[in-house]
């Protein structure tokens, strides 16, 4: 895999820091107006980042390019999870739904999608790492 430049290290960085700080911050209920939009913004530039950084490997490498597909899997989770709290701070679609439905598949769902995306990181992190300095 390709380092990043200078520059893509620093938004990826702000990217994973608006999450982390997004999150802390919606689940102590401090603004969740606004911390909600402020992970999946942050969710959104991390994943584009860190997708541009899986862009770059090696084809031939048969691992390596499947830990970059479920690393885009874990990104498309994280994308979800910041799309379900919104969802939970804004109840769009619960204009559109039963309470039932929407309280079966919508409220505080986004923990799921967001536990599952960062086992699948540091799964990913962790094996691609290895996996390069097997390759070295």
């Amino acid at each position: 895999m390709k380092e990043l430049s200078k520059n893509q290290q620093i938004i990826m960085a702000v990217g994973a820091t608006l999450m982390v700080v997004g999150v802390g911050c919606y689940v102590f209920n401090f603004m969740p107006y606004v911390f909600s939009v402020v992970f999946t913004v942050g969710a959104i530039v991390f994943a584009v980042m860190q997708i541009l950084q899986a862009s770059y490997v090696d084809s031939d490498n048969v691992t390596l390019r499947r830990l970059k597909k479920i690393m885009i899997v874990g990104d498309v989770c994280f994308i979800l999870a910041g799309l379900l709290m919104l969802e939970n701070s804004y109840m769009v679609l619960y204009r559109f739904l039963s309470w039932d439905i929407w309280l079966k598949y919508f409220w505080n769902n986004w923990v799921v999608f967001l536990l599952v995306a960062a086992i699948l990181e540091l799964y990913t992190s962790h094996r691609i790492s290895y996996e390069l300095k097997k390759n070295n």
